[in-house]
């Protein structure tokens, strides 16, 4: 009877106890994909101390390489660029940037295009503060036609670097290379090595790129990409592999692939695993949201790998397509607002604008409680300065003061020879666009003279679908006779979404007169 009652009471305090820790624990905190978001592709992470940071491609955008940080993997803020003044040697591409961090010094492996003969290699540059921005070393790997996708392993003590080779020879297939690193980390002083080779005939046949490489147990593993990354065709997996040694021989997984896209997240892969303290392993790779599509870019998604103890292979903890809404690293919850106002009367903020490298950085700065922007040449998007957009429905405006012989302009922007704009010159307005280099007015619209502080506007649906209006302060205007709708499904370039932004054009010299924009998200 007594052990009876013994048994009884201890079961009493194991489920007194149970019930007491799930009251204790709280509810799971979660976060939503994308945590970085906008056009933010091959993400590369790392963490040093108890900071995280990511760096991802801006194609033929500068400053090139965003840099930001985090405490959490899902609040991030910007840091600024790699470079804010473009290496001498490149001419754009500016892919895939690789970080690393050793003995206090961070290191960026990245792909650009190089001026001399426009094919693509892997360049190095490092920093003792990534504030500063970093000081570049120049060409680390030329190979043949084509050297992207730089990934640095250490391993016993020993640095490599691995890469894709072989994307533009005809005569040889993809494969992923390695070699030997000096140890200072600024040159190559082993024979390449092959890791894996793109299986033409299955999910690879659009080749092996994005690799990402980490030890556990005996094993390294990796986790790479195949397939068309991008444009509305894309259709990007990712896969996994291990070997005993770096060297190889590796092994490639036989459920492969292992994370691809649906509805909501499109195209998924390129990205770097990262450790938490606590021992999580998580994915920081891109996809495209299936919403906004390539009109929003490739954005930053985390998703987590759990393991098979037995087995010894990984697996995604949400299944084979990247999570919408998934449990938080360190208890985080992102809530992010990304609007704001710049008024230059009175603001001394500066909005982290974006510039097209096919021409010289735009001249522009805030003077008489204004953004001026420098009219330096006679091409219509020449002096485009634009901004990431993070979501597609949004509404963007600019207060400018109308001049003659000068035109002010909101545009939507793919690259010079695509765009749509709205702007103000001469008491009118115009719509315009420019599709496949050929410019078109759509709309102009005469304005009384005595308009001079007009509101240029732009709303946006799903990053694709558009609606122009303007006003004055202190007017009533028809809105029917001042707004226009269009759409524009050419604007997307195949690797990267159109920015939103401003800019000024005209047959003389001049600047333009900014009073205060604005960003607002629905």
């Amino acid at each position: 009877m007594k052990f009876a009652y013994i048994l009884f009471s201890l079961l009493l305090f194991s489920i007194g106890n149970a019930f007491a820790q799930k009251l204790n624990s709280g509810p799971v905190v979660t976060y939503r994909n994308p945590v970085i978001a906008g056009d933010f592709a091959d993400p590369s992470i790392i963490r040093v101390g108890d900071t995280y940071y990511a760096a991802g491609t801006s194609s033929e955008w500068g400053p090139a390489y965003p840099i930001y940080s985090s405490k959490n993997l899902v609040d991030w803020e910007y840091v600024g660029p790699v470079f804010a003044e473009l290496p001498a040697w490149t001419m754009g591409s500016f892919w895939a940037p690789e970080l690393f961090f050793r003995n206090g010094t961070f290191y960026v492996y990245y792909t650009a295009r190089r001026k001399s003969d426009k094919q693509s290699f892997i360049g190095v540059a490092s920093t003792k503060d990534l504030k500063k921005g970093f000081k570049d070393h120049g060409v680390i790997i030329e190979w043949t036609k084509e050297a992207i996708d730089a990934f640095i392993v250490e391993d016993k003590g020993k640095l490599f670097v691995t890469w894709k080779a072989y994307g533009l020879d005809k005569d040889r297939g993809i494969e992923i290379l390695g070699a030997e690193l000096a140890p200072d980390g600024l040159k190559v002083i082993g024979k390449e090595f092959s890791l894996i080779k793109a299986d033409p005939a299955g999910w690879e046949s659009g080749g092996a790129e994005g690799q990402a490489i980490f030890k556990r147990g005996n094993y390294w593993y990796m986790l790479y990409s195949g397939n068309a990354c991008c444009g509305d065709k894309c259709d990007y997996q990712v896969g996994f592999a291990r070997a005993e040694k770096l060297q190889g021989p590796w092994t490639k997984y036989t459920g492969n692939p292992v994370l691809f896209g649906d509805e909501t997240w499109k195209c998924p892969g390129h990205g770097t695993v990262v450790v938490t303290p606590d021992n999580r392993y998580f994915y920081l790779h891109h996809a495209y949201n299936g919403v906004d599509f390539t009109f929003g870019g490739r954005q930053g998604i985390l998703s987590e790998l759990v393991w098979d103890e037995a087995a010894k292979w990984p697996a995604f903890k949400y299944g084979r397509t990247p999570p919408a809404q998934a449990e938080s690293p360190m208890g985080a919850s992102a809530v992010t607002n990304f609007d704001f106002l710049i008024n230059y009367e009175k603001d001394t903020l500066k909005a982290p604008w974006v510039y097209d490298v096919s021409f010289p950085k735009p001249s522009f700065a805030v003077e008489n409680e204004a953004l001026q922007i420098e009219n330096d040449n006679h091409i219509s998007t020449g002096n485009f300065i634009g901004l990431t957009i993070k979501k597609g429905n949004y509404t963007f405006t600019a207060d400018v003061v109308a001049k003659n012989d000068l035109t002010q302009n909101i545009i939507v922007y793919g690259d010079a020879n695509n765009a749509l704009g709205y702007g103000v010159r001469d008491n009118r307005i115009e719509l315009w666009q420019i599709k496949d280099g050929v410019h078109e007015v759509i709309k102009k619209q005469d304005i009384p003279e005595k308009y001079k502080d007009i509101k240029l506007r732009l709303q946006s649906r799903y990053g694709r679908f558009y609606e122009f209006s303007w006003d004055v302060k202190g007017q009533k205007i028809d809105s029917l006779a001042s707004s226009v709708k269009i759409e524009t499904p050419w604007l997307p370039r195949w690797d990267r979404a159109p920015r939103i932004g401003i800019n000024v054009s005209g047959n003389k010299a001049g600047k333009g007169e900014i009073k205060a924009i604005q960003m607002k998200y629905d």
